[in-house]
């Protein structure tokens, strides 16, 4: 499936390292013996053994060479090493994955097959974050601000703007929202909710960390709603249902609003704007994104991934009182 400030140092490692780690738990857990090279080198992974992720890219390269897969494959190392903190080697890894998905690139469109733009899309993330996390801010505003010129009507576009969200989107005005299409009330503008704190809670009908945030968002818009704030939940379409690999959006629709009553029934009046433009724009490659806006309609806060009911309560207070 489609897959959390200010100062020069950014810390990634808030977000990376849990998220990163809950990701290859789960695949320990759930990958078959007879998985494939991606999920090999996951699990590898999961049990911090470099060396027998090494070793299953090594036997898959001798047998196979370097293909799309591989490239993925090869590409959780330097995702790996930055969750480690081994920044060194996070970027040696992110340039031979960027290298040789650049190379593929010669041959295929990145959008041809699903295993490049996970792979070229990761190696720049790892080189942003590395930057960022040496304290070398500005260059890694560059490396995104590039890859966003050459890479922007592509499928990685969201995920590219996320990092560069993540070190620059406080403090900025949140980009408007389009709404032409909606499910709940008819969502306001942003412009129109100045005044208000707003959180912007954007989710996916098929992800399961959403379903799980909806209870903890309904219970604080219960308890701030007195102060004035306002929800909204921006979706998309992903083309896909449950029962259907390749859906209509009408029957993806019907979908997303049956998941809505199930799982969200707390939200219901929630307005709900449906565009991928949203998700491009604020960067929501992950699901779910939280993003807390001041009463002056700047972004305050910026969280791709789930947050616990505390920390959300915390981050919503600080935003009220301002």
């Amino acid at each position: 499936m489609p897959n959390g400030v200010k100062s020069d140092m950014i810390n990634f490692q808030m977000l990376r390292p849990h998220y990163f780690l809950r990701i290859l738990v789960l695949v320990a857990i759930a990958s078959p013996a007879s998985a494939g090279i991606v999920e090999n080198v996951r699990l590898a992974l999961a049990q911090n053994s470099f060396s027998s992720a090494e070793g299953e890219l090594s036997s898959y390269r001798s047998a196979r060479g370097i293909t799309p897969e591989y490239i993925e494959a090869y590409s959780w190392m330097g995702r790996a090493a930055i969750s480690a903190g081994n920044y060194d080697q996070a970027a040696a890894y992110a340039k031979q994955t960027k290298e040789m998905a650049l190379e593929q690139l010669k041959r295929h469109p990145i959008d041809s097959e699903p295993h490049l733009p996970i792979a070229l899309g990761a190696a720049i993330e790892v080189e942003a974050q590395t930057l960022a996390a040496r304290g070398e801010r500005g260059k890694a505003v560059a490396v995104l601000q590039a890859a966003l010129r050459t890479y922007g009507n592509t499928s990685i576009r969201a995920r590219l703007q996320k990092n560069m969200n993540l070190l620059s989107f406080e403090g900025r005005p949140a980009p408007a929202l389009r709404a032409a299409e909606f499910l709940g009330s008819k969502p306001p503008t942003l412009a129109q909710l100045k005044g208000s704190p707003v959180l912007l809670f954007f989710w996916a009908h098929w992800c399961a960390d959403c379903k799980a945030e909806a209870p903890i968002i309904t219970q604080l818009r219960t308890e701030f709603a007195p102060k004035g704030l306002q929800v909204i939940g921006p979706t998309r379409y992903y083309g896909y249902t449950a029962q259907e690999e390749h859906a209509s959006q009408s029957t993806e629709l019907a979908f997303i609003d049956a998941v809505r009553h199930r799982f969200y029934s707390g939200l219901l009046d929630m307005p709900v704007p449906i565009s991928t433009y949203n998700f491009d724009i604020y960067g929501a490659s992950t699901t779910p994104t939280l993003v807390l806006l001041d009463k002056t309609g700047k972004v305050a806060w910026y969280h791709p991934g789930a947050v616990p009911y505390e920390q959300l309560k915390a981050e919503i207070a600080k935003v009220v009182a301002r």
